[in-house]
């Protein structure tokens, strides 16, 4: 395939996207763009471990690479990579995750001919250098970058390969996820844990189950509201990513923080209500869709159970 306006074949495409999780979501539509766009090339995803797994199982990429994002430290690791990058020759790189760390992977292209490359750095054949694009919404930001190289129409996410099945965990009625976690050195942006163990009470009162999901490493909070809430259903650290997509698709609705998880189960097209601090913006980084509802204060300690049951929307 030769791009718009450049005569160059593409043959070999690679795509940067590093995570996080909510980031990777966002990113499923540009995936799909990307391989529509690009049907019998080869495209390779450049991520990190945590998603490996998930996108080999897509239908957009025929290889994964891990990147082990070497520190400054290892001049080795970066040598290395850029020896990786050079040598499959790619024609085109989308870079999606359009970071420093990503605009120093344009370097190590060097030295020789450079791909063709979309994203944000210095020098690059198709820059998006709109001065606003910090203040877009990811969806909008990534939907005007592909669109500078040509590709016109960005889908949405799209999860319905991902072969998840919420029924090995054997939830008999109906039952609402509950996203209680989030990034350990941002306590802010959760929501407090009784709130949480109050709301899987009185879903409880209502003959639906309340079932927690998260990390491995989110055991102690989790524990917090069980003892609390007792008919709590604990899958905490239980859960593989398509296992949560799964259990989105039969889940009643989902409440939960500002993290990667609420995301997964919005795309999944669960009704989804997410609280925000005033941590982050939701006009810049929240799902999105017409069953995604959103709560923010600018301390969540000041959101009281009862207004996020009144918000609660069920399917």
């Amino acid at each position: 395939m030769r791009r718009p306006g450049r005569g160059r074949t593409i043959n070999r495409i690679l795509v940067i996207k590093l995570g996080a999780l909510g980031d990777m979501v966002l990113a499923m539509g540009p995936f799909a763009a990307i391989r529509g766009a690009h049907a019998d090339a080869r495209i390779t995803l450049l991520t990190t471990a945590p998603f490996a797994d998930l996108m080999r199982s897509s239908p957009y990429f025929d290889e994964v690479w891990l990147d082990d994002r070497p520190s400054p430290w290892r001049p080795a690791g970066w040598l290395d990579l850029g020896r990786r990058l050079r040598g499959a020759r790619f024609d085109f790189v989308y870079d999606l995750q359009t970071s420093d760390r990503s605009g120093w992977y344009y370097r190590l292209m060097a030295p020789g001919r450079r791909p063709g490359w979309s994203g944000i750095a210095r020098g690059c054949s198709h820059p998006h250098d709109n001065p606003a694009r910090d203040d877009m919404h990811t969806i909008a930001r990534q939907d005007e970058q592909l669109a500078r190289a040509g590709i016109a129409r960005v889908p949405a996410a799209d999860l319905s390969w991902i072969e998840g099945d919420g029924s090995k965990f054997d939830l008999a009625g109906g039952y609402v996820l509950l996203i209680p976690g989030g990034a350990a050195h941002r306590p802010r942006k959760r929501w407090p844990a009784e709130r949480f163990a109050d709301l899987a009470g009185t879903l409880a009162k209502r003959g639906t189950i309340a079932v927690m999901l998260g990390g491995a490493d989110e055991r102690d909070l989790a524990e917090v509201i069980a003892r609390a809430c007792p008919t709590i259903r604990d899958l905490v650290g239980r859960t593989t990513l398509a296992d949560i997509v799964g259990l989105a698709r039969g889940a009643s609705g989902a409440v939960g923080n500002d993290t990667g998880p609420m995301h997964l189960i919005a795309a999944a097209g669960c009704p989804a209500l997410v609280l925000f601090s005033g941590e982050s913006d939701p006009a810049l980084t929240r799902p999105v869709g017409e069953t995604i509802s959103v709560l923010q204060r600018d301390d969540l300690a000041m959101l009281a159970t009862g207004t996020v049951v009144e918000a609660l929307r069920f399917r």
